[in-house]
Parts: C-alpha cells; structure tokens; sequence
C-alpha cells in the first residue's frame, strides 16, 4: 500500500491547532498543513492510513483526516491512480470494520461527516469501479447497531446528494442522478428495503433511535422506488405497530405521511389512503380528545393533512377525466375525514391546528366546484365556521404590549385563518354572512361582561367580511340588499353600542381598523359621525394610553377625514381646536414625551388641511384657518434655524436639524389637500405659502447640518411647483443657488429632478432661468463626478453612476423640451464640452440605461442642429463623432446584445443613424459607403446592404437589421 513508507507520518505540531482553544499561530499552522494535504499527490494517504488503524484518538483530528478524503473525492477523484482509489475503498471499509467492534460509537459529528464520505465515493464510484457498495456495507455491519448507524447515515447522506430537490444541480450532475437512481432500482432497492424491515423489527425495543433514522431513510426514499415494496401488509403492518410506541410513533407518522404524498394513479391512491384510515381508525388514532402528547398530534394531523391532500386530488383528477363511479367514492372517501379534520382544526394547540389548514381549504374548494350542496355539507361548512371563529381568538398569553416570536407565530396562524373565512365567503357567502352576525350581535349584547378576546373576535369577523364578501371600491352598501341590511345593521351596533370604550388595545384597535374600512356607512347614514368622531379625539383613539394605538389611530383618522370630509362641515372648527395640541412641533429637548411621533404627526396635519380646504366656510375663513394652522410652523422655524447657526455641538446640531426638517414636511403635507392651483388660489392661501417657503428658504444657506435640510427644502418645493405653479417661479433661481453650493453627488441627483419638473411644467417661461443655471449646474455635476474615489468604493461608484444618469436624463428634458436656445445660447466651447459627454456616456460608460438616453439626446440634437439652417459646424461634428459613436458602443465587449435593456439602447442607436439620414441625405450614404464603414474594414457588399436598409422609410427594419449586423460583427 502506498501509505506504508510514509508510516502515518503527520505533523504533530500542526494537529495541535485543529482544537478549538489552540491559540492563532497553531491554528494559522493547521490550516497550511490542510491545504498542504489537499493539493499534494500523495501526502493524503497518511490521512488515510490514521483514519484505517485508528491511530489518533483525538476527534478534532479524525473529523480532519476526513475532511482531507472528502477533499481527494470530491475535486480530484478522476486524477486518482487506479492504487490510490482502491486505497479509499479500503481505507472507508477498515474503519467501518473498528466501529463494529469499538465499545463506544464515535461522536455524531464524525460519524456524520464519515457518512457524508461514503456518500460522496459511492456517487464517483456506484456505476463504475463499486457497484457492490451497498451489499459490501451490509455483508460487513450485518445487524451491529454501530454498523448499522453509519449504513443509515450514508442512505441520508447519498439522499442529500442525489435526491434532495432543494439543492441546485448542473445537468450533468442530474443526468448522472437519474442513472444512479435507475440503477439502484435494478440492482439493489429490494435488498436495501429487506435491510430496512430487518432493522425497523429488531432495534424498535432495544435501539429506539436507530428505528427512528431508519423510518427517516425510508420516508426519504419511498417517493422514487417502487411503492409496493413498502405499501404491503408486512411493511405498512410495522409502521402502524410503531405508531403506538411513544419513542417511534412521530417518525412512524413522518413515514407514513412520505408514503401517502408518493405520486400514483388516483384510484390505487385512495384505496392506499382507505386502507392506512381503517387501520388508524380501528387502531383508535382517530379519537384526538383522548390524545396528550401535542408534538404526536402535531405529526398526526400533518398526516391526515396529507391523506386529505392526496384524496382531493384524485377526486380531481377522476372527475376531470369523467370517471363518475370512482370520482364519487373519493369524495365520499374525503367526506368521512371531515369529523376528524374539524377536530384537529378546532384543537387549543395552534400547531396541531395549523397542520390540517391545507386540507380544509382544498376541501371547502371541492364543494365551491359541487353543483349543490347537501345538508350534511352544509353542515360541514358551518362546523368549520364556527371552528375558524375559535380559533381566531387570542388565548390569555398573547403579550400586546411586548410581541415576540410565539405572537408572530400566531398572526402568521391568523393569515391561515383569514384564507379559510375567505374560501368560505366563496363557498357559501349567506352562510357566513349569517355565522358572523349572529356571533356579532350576541358578543356586542354583553360586551361589558365579555373578555377582550371574545369582543375582539366579533369586531374582527366583521372587518373580515369586508375581504372576504367582494364589493368593488368598498361600496359594502349598496347592490344586494340581504348583504348591505346585514351589514348596516352590525355597522350600527358597533358605533352606537359603547364597545369603544372597551379598555383594552386589541379591541380599540379593531374597532377604529373596521370603522375606517366600512367608511361609506356614515354616506349612508351620517347621524353617527359625531360619535366615532368624539372616539377619534377622546382618550379612546388619539388620546389612548397606549403609544401603539395613537400612532395607528392618527393614519386612521387622516383616512376617515378623508373620505367624509363633505360630511365634516359641522364640526370643522371643533375638530381643529380639540387636535391643536397634536399640531404642535415638539421641541428637540430629550425626554419630551410627544403623545404623537412626528411621522404619525403629518397624518395630523394632512387631516387638518383636508377639514380646511374642503371645508363649505368663505375664502377669508379658510385662509385665517390655514394660516393658524401654519404660522406656529414657521415661528418655530426661524427660531430654531437661529438656534441651529450657533450650535456647536453635533449630535444637538442634529437634533435641531430633525426638528426643521418635521416642520417643512408639516407644511408640505398640509398641501396635499389641493389638487391644483384653483384651489390653492380658491381658499386664498397663495400667500401663506409663499410666506412659508420665504421662511423654510434661508435654510439652504445654513453651513451645518445641510444633507437634511436641503432634502426638507427640496421636497417642499416640488410640492409648491403643483400648487402654486408660476407663484413660486421668483424663489426659484435663489434656491438652486444654494442647493449648488459645496454639494455631493447624492444633493445633485435630488436636485436634477426638481429642475426636470420647472422645465417639463413651465417651459418657455423659465428659459432664461434655464440659460442662466445649465452651466452652474453641468459645472457641479462635472467636478463631483471627476473627484477621485478608492477602486474598492462601490458606494461611491454607484453614486456616480446615478448621477451620471440623472445629468444625462437632464439633458434630455433640455433636448426634448422644445427649447433649442436653452443649449444654443452656451457658447460654442461649452457646447461641444456637453455634447462630448453624451458621445462618453454613449460609448464609454458600460451602462445601458444611460447609453440608451445619450442616444435619445444624440438624435434629439441631430434633429435640432443637423439640417441645412442648422448650428453652424454640427455636421462637421456628426460625422467626426455622433456617427462613429453609432457603430463603437455596439462594438464594445461589455455591450451585451442579449440583455433585454441593451437591445433597446441599440434601438436607440439605429434611431439616431435614422435621424442623420433624415437631415444629411445622399451626404450621409456617402460618407458610410466611401470613408466611414471602410475604415471599420466592412466589406462593400455589406456597407451596400446597411446603407440600402438605411434608406427605407420603416425604423423596424433598420433595428432588427442592426442587430443583426453587430451579432455578426461581434462573432
């Protein structure tokens, strides 16, 4: 053997360094000596020879010698002479033989990883040079617990390898799978399954956890070999003798479940089904009530899920195949699993409950297919009804103040829930309709007395039938009388019972959640507003105890302002003066405790301004009433915009910075009442927010703390551009300005899109405006994309490239507008310093995104300055540059013609070569076919051809010819 001259000579010292508490040079020595064993021809073999002796005792050191075979395996099996891979057979084999006759098994973690190197031999090695792998293993282990745990690890292992779906394969990989599955089936699976019965019968009393792996292996295998191997008398006989025993009986169930889920033809599968139900049946699995062990019941009501499951299915497919007899013992097969179905959805234990959701679902879609419903399905659907209303309920350790993960667990469970109430609606919607209002009704009798959850429940069933019962834009209250009444008459309970003064978060939120979601009530019947309106501003919504419940309450209520503010006229003034107080900027001390955040204040504010604006009060009322509303704003603003130039202290800086930043969005969000100028100019508050952006303005001057404020700022004034269009032109040129000073790249990119919006809005009256900062800003965007960066920032790396895109997109919105003078007026030398960035972004950028817009500015500009009373020079510049830029950026490697965004900037690019043919002429053809193309060595056959399609008057055909001539090129 090779190994012999080298007498398992290992480097002691480097071996320290494989325990875990070895200090770093040891460990640092260990590792070089791993790689070191890898790559070597044959300093392996000593691994080989200590794991084949037994030589090392140390488990750190065993665990690496594997790793070191596992390695030689795996990556350089095929550069193995013939010697050294029989040296692995033997070498596996011997140390299988020292387990047999060890007194102690080995740690799991070796004898996992051992498993994992059988594994990966017996795929290098089933279908050539060992093909007896598996009688050579059994020949060994026989019946020894040892042996046989390591042959039931290798089963799991080679499962992993060759089966596990979850895992990515190459085809080659799978194609070599399929073999050595096909294979086994010939060879070896009825011997293996006879080793399987061998050890379930002998270890289930002596070695229980050896029974469990080996229930494990055969579930894994049961959905590609030969059902009728396992799914006889003998085999099924023990599986369903073990699921009394309380050691074995989850992994039975587990079993059991791998069999049942198997692929087959659907009436052989619900005779398998029936038959496994009998057994269980008569066995008394079916009596859940007498059951304790939750974790089996868990197991058992995922197996009758899946029973469930595989009945359904059959039953589809025998009656989509019109085979009625059968189809119709398959239902009746499913019907008499309902009692068991309901019993273990309705169980305390949300798991066990959980596991059976599937098959109720299916279920309850099987009789939405039934023509009619007969009166024991009907029953069927109330039972489950009443089971899913249950189980909606919270239990008393949900803690509202503190979710962790059980309660995330449980509004997982809820979603399940909510799909089955759903499923139901569609089943039979009267029925549910009717389940609901009477649960309602009754809990809303005695709501005082209830405990939360009951009363929580109730509201909950109704907010659900809003999903659950379709109507279209929420209109729950008109159409179909029996479902409005129904409705209606519940709506009116909840808001004039008293139930929003349960005291308890769940239910307050439930109650302000379903009075928003069934909003176009009060339409109906408005004489309930004053009531839900004094529950949204007492101590029962926006005053709550609870931070949780003011926080959703403030969105809530922005909604149902919202949507009824032509019904608030009444009380305009009330609600105003009660939520003054929730206005209030809160002061960047610490330790103020606000009863809102700020995000839930802009709700407030945009609620306010809905009420104001739409309110029926003349001009001069609405105008006083907005201007309160935001002159404490700006008052607080000046004072700590004054504040903030002589702090010194950065996290204070900050904290003021915050402070100016929630007073400009409070304004902002005011605005969003208007929906054009008319109104703004209607309720007479052009001025009051012309006086807000000359206060929020001098914040763009400010020296510190500048990212966020100039975000505030900028964001305020998009929202001024729709609002007061021309009015806000004046504070315009002042602003970009500033927002050019000392920027970055991520202030530029803000601030393109604001000026992209004044030039698609205003055009021709902002041209000079345009003129005046095209080059302060193409100056601002050039020095920031030309400061240098470390290679490895990709941070900075993608911020230029965005703001590349954004100036390129710029550019576009000059080119397109309409305004030629806006560029023209630049002077020539600033001119051709642009346009050559277009023609970089064009060619040199690997970005296609941006390419495919320089093309669209190239065309554009062509189209502008290239005809006869074009710029003067541009032609000279379209030949020289524009026309080359066409045929270099297809050239590119990185130009990938076949991503699907590079196809289109090559569309681009064919548009643009249309376009000079279209203001050049014969010129252009000319210049390809006599200097252009044949400096690009392009034969005359196909510069002819280019040149031909390029005359023809349909861009399509110059596209798809484009591609084709780059493919080609490209070849």
């Amino acid at each position: 053997m090779a190994c012999q001259s080298v007498a398992a000579v290992m480097d002691e010292q480097a071996l320290l360094g494989l325990n875990p508490n070895a200090d770093a040079r040891y460990r640092q020595r260990a590792m070089a000596y791993f790689e070191q064993l890898k790559e070597s021809q044959d300093a392996w073999e000593v691994c080989a020879e200590a794991l084949a002796k037994g030589i090392y005792n140390d488990d750190h050191v065993k665990f690496f010698c594997f790793q070191v075979l596992e390695h030689q395996i795996k990556f350089r099996h095929a550069g193995l002479s013939a010697v050294q891979q029989q040296l692995i057979r033997e070498t596996l084999m011997k140390w299988l033989q020292c387990q047999l006759m060890n007194a102690q098994p080995e740690k799991p973690f070796i004898r996992n990883k051992a498993a994992q190197v059988f594994a990966l031999t017996f795929i290098m090695e089933y279908l050539t040079l060992w093909p007896k792998f598996f009688f050579d293993i059994l020949s060994l282990v026989g019946l020894n617990p040892h042996g046989v745990d390591v042959y039931l690890r290798t089963l799991m292992a080679i499962d992993a390898e060759v089966v596990d779906r979850d895992i990515l394969h190459t085809p080659e990989e799978t194609r070599r799978n399929t073999l050595i599955k096909d294979t086994m089936r010939e060879q070896c699976i009825p011997s293996l399954v006879e080793s399987w019965f061998q050890i379930l019968q002998t270890y289930q009393q002596s070695h229980p956890e050896l029974t469990c792996q080996c229930l494990e292996v055969v579930g894994a295998y049961v959905s590609w070999i030969d059902l009728n191997l396992i799914a006889n008398d003998r085999f099924v006989n023990l599986l369903l003798s073990q699921m009394s025993v309380e050691e074995l009986r989850e992994e039975a169930c587990d079993c059991l479940f791998e069999i049942v889920n198997k692929g087959m033809d659907p009436v052989d599968k619900t005779k398998l089904v029936e038959s496994l139900c009998q057994v269980l049946q008569s066995a008394g699995f079916f009596n859940v009530e007498q059951e304790e062990d939750v974790d089996f019941l868990a197991k058992f009501s995922r197996l009758v899920n899946g029973m469930g499951q595989s009945l359904v299915l059959s039953w589809t497919k025998l009656a989509k195949a019109g085979n009625v007899k059968d189809a119709a013992e398959t239902l009746q097969a499913v019907e008499a699993k309902v009692p068991l179905l309901l019993q273990l959805l309705v169980h305390e234990d949300d798991d066990i409950s959980a596991n059976i959701v599937g098959f109720c679902y299916e279920y309850l879609h099987v009789l939405k297919q039934l023509p009619q419903l007969t009166d024991q399905q009907k029953t069927n659907i109330e039972a489950i009804m009443l089971a899913v209303m249950k189980k909606l309920t919270y239990d008393d350790e949900y803690n509202f103040e503190n979710e962790g993960e059980d309660e995330a667990m449980f509004v997982e469970y809820r979603k399940q829930l909510k799909m089955l109430l759903d499923r139901l609606a569609q089943v039979s919607p009267e029925l549910l309709l009717e389940a609901v209002r009477r649960v309602f009704t009754n809990t809303m009798q005695t709501w005082q007395t209830a405990p939360f959850m009951e009363v929580e429940v109730a509201i909950r069933l109704l907010y659900m039938l809003g999903e659950a019962l379709p109507a279209s834009h929420g209109a729950h209250f008109s159409g179909d009388t029996a479902k409005t009444s129904a409705l209606q008459d519940m709506m009116r309970t909840l808001v004039s019972c008293g139930v929003s003064s349960y005291q308890h978060t769940s239910v307050s939120l439930e109650f302000f959640e379903t009075v928003v979601r069934y909003d176009k009530f009060f339409i109906v019947e408005p004489q309930h507003i004053p009531n839900v309106l004094m529950a949204f501003l007492d101590q029962r919504g926006l005053r709550h105890n609870s931070p949780k419940v003011r926080s959703r309450v403030a969105y809530l209520f922005s909604r149902f302002i919202k949507t009824l503010h032509k019904h608030m006229n009444a009380f305009i003034e009330d609600i105003l003066t009660r939520i003054q107080d929730l206005l209030e900027l809160a002061p960047p001390e610490n330790g103020f405790l606000a009863l809102l955040t700020s995000d839930d204040q802009l709700f407030m504010f945009e609620a306010a301004g809905v009420l104001i604006v739409n309110g029926e009060s003349p001009v001069e009322r609405k105008q006083a009433l907005m201007r309160s509303l935001l002159t404490p704003l700006m008052d607080a603003f000046r004072l700590l915009l004054a504040k903030l130039s002589q702090e010194t202290e950065e996290e204070r800086q900050a904290a003021l910075a915050d402070c100016l930043s929630h007073a400009v969005g409070f304004a902002s969000r005011t605005s969003k009442a208007f929906s054009n100028k008319q109104t703004v100019k209607q309720c007479g508050c052009t001025e009051v927010y012309r006086d807000c952006l000359q206060t929020f303005l001098p914040a763009l001057s400010c020296p510190v703390q500048r990212g966020v404020l100039r975000s505030s700022v900028r964001s305020f004034l998009h929202r001024m551009i729709i609002c007061l269009e021309e009015e806000v032109l004046p504070f315009i040129p002042a602003a970009s300005e500033h927002m050019l000073k000392d920027c970055e790249a991520k202030d530029l990119q803000e601030f393109i899109p604001l000026i992209s919006q004044i030039t698609a809005k205003f055009k021709r009256q902002v041209s000079p405006f345009l003129q005046q900062i095209f080059m302060p800003l193409v100056l601002a965007i050039f020095e920031v994309l030309a400061r240098p960066a470390e290679d490895n920032d990709q941070a900075a790396a993608l911020e230029k490239q965005m703001l590349r895109r954004s100036y390129f997109s710029f550019i576009q919105t000059i080119a397109g507008s309409g305004m030629n003078e806006v560029m023209a007026n630049q002077g020539a030398e600033n001119i051709e310093r642009v346009v050559f960035t277009i023609i970089q972004g064009a060619v040199d950028f690997p970005d296609p995104i941006a390419q495919k817009t320089c093309f669209i500015i190239l065309s554009r500009l062509v189209e502008l300055w290239g005809g006869k009373d074009g710029m003067v020079g541009f032609p000279d510049f379209i030949y020289k540059h524009i026309v080359p830029a066409c045929f270099l950026a297809p050239l590119k490697p990185t130009f990938d013609l076949s991503d699907a965004q590079t196809v289109l900037t090559l569309s681009e690019c064919a548009v643009t070569l249309k376009m000079i043919h279209l203001k050049r002429g014969p010129e252009f053809i000319q210049f390809l076919q006599q200097e252009y193309l044949p400096s690009l060595q392009v034969s005359p056959e196909i510069s002819q051809e280019l040149c031909q399609v390029l005359q023809q008057p349909d861009v399509k055909v110059l596209k798809n010819y484009i591609k084709a001539f780059f493919q080609r090129a490209k070849l």
